[in-house]
């Protein structure tokens, strides 16, 4: 009996301290996970530097320290240029406090290879003479714009993602406002939702929870959610519900009627491009398949036909 006694103590002793110790474990990693995400918020950028460790990481930090210098150095001093530089990379989700800064240090830099470049394949002698000096600001023109392209292209592929799938957000906002969410939580109910499969609007919506939590007025934060996106459809909706949130009247009547149009702007939008399409076809079709189909189907024949005209002669 005492042995048994001792036994049931000594397992009881130590199921209590693995489970102390698993509780420990798990308090001491949601304390280290509390404390990156504080750490990520009050440091954007030195967050973004330590995603990757070892050498990549260090060619990384110094780039961009690097790209900083030299943008601060080259970037223009016309706060209308560097507003509109400042909104362009705010549209294409670079909102670091350096991003402009960065921006011009890459346009200088690239412009730098390119003359690079263009020198080299001068001196190379495989580029006539009267074309050195086409071929060398031809190749510092590229490098200068080529940042500015790729913003660009940055800026158009996140506004159509968020043109996708902001029908299908509002018609969540509609459910969760008609089922008698405020307008906040539903905005944050939708923003979770959309997590996976639309991470680009989710992240833009939680950025408008974090202001709206912050202590900023509504109208404010949709504003700055117009701002950031920089897309018609979203300005229209955000003017929609100032108005809705100034005079008092239903959101959810105001949520419903605007996603009913968008949904027709939708499939007028999809007409469009399906009128569209027998147009864009003509030229594959004349160039490329007729002329395919039609040796396909008459080379058989325009073979035996050869066949047979040689025969005579013979």
């Amino acid at each position: 009996m005492d042995l048994f006694l001792i036994a049931v103590l000594v397992a009881a002793s130590v199921g209590l301290f693995v489970y102390s110790s698993g509780l420990l474990r798990e308090e001491g990693r949601k304390r280290r996970e509390m404390a990156h995400r504080a750490y990520a918020v009050l440091n954007p950028v030195r967050s973004g530097e330590g995603g990757r460790p070892g050498l990549l990481g260090w060619l990384e930090s110094t780039g961009r320290r690097a790209a900083t210098w030299f943008g601060e150095i080259v970037k223009p001093k016309e706060a209308k240029e560097l507003s509109k530089t400042r909104s362009s990379l705010v549209q294409a989700g670079y909102r670091q406090a350096s991003a402009v800064e960065i921006f011009w240090g890459m346009k200088a830099g690239c412009a730098f290879v390119g003359l690079v470049l263009g020198t080299l394949a001068a001196m190379s002698g495989r580029v006539p003479g009267q074309y050195k000096m086409f071929a060398v600001v031809g190749l510092v023109a590229l490098g200068f714009y080529l940042p500015g392209f790729i913003l660009d292209s940055r800026v158009k592929a996140r506004q159509k993602a968020i043109t996708r799938s902001l029908p299908d957000a509002l018609d969540m906002l509609v459910v969760c406002v008609e089922a008698g969410m405020g307008l906040d939580q539903a905005i944050y109910r939708v923003c979770v939702e959309l997590a996976q499969k639309d991470p680009i609007l989710s992240s833009e919506l939680r950025l408008l929870t974090l202001e709206l939590r912050a202590g900023k007025s509504r109208r404010e934060a949709l504003k700055n959610l117009s701002t950031r996106v920089g897309l018609e459809d979203l300005g229209s909706l955000v003017a929609m519900l100032i108005q809705t949130d100034m005079f008092g009247t239903s959101i959810a009547q105001t949520l419903r009627v605007y996603a009913e149009s968008m949904r027709t702007k939708r499939f007028q939008l999809a007409e469009e491009l399906a009128a569209k399409l027998p147009v864009k076809l003509l030229f594959p079709l004349m160039f490329f398949i007729f002329p395919t189909l039609l040796i396909v189907i008459l080379g058989p024949a325009g073979i035996r036909i050869a066949q047979m005209f040689g025969g005579l002669h013979k």
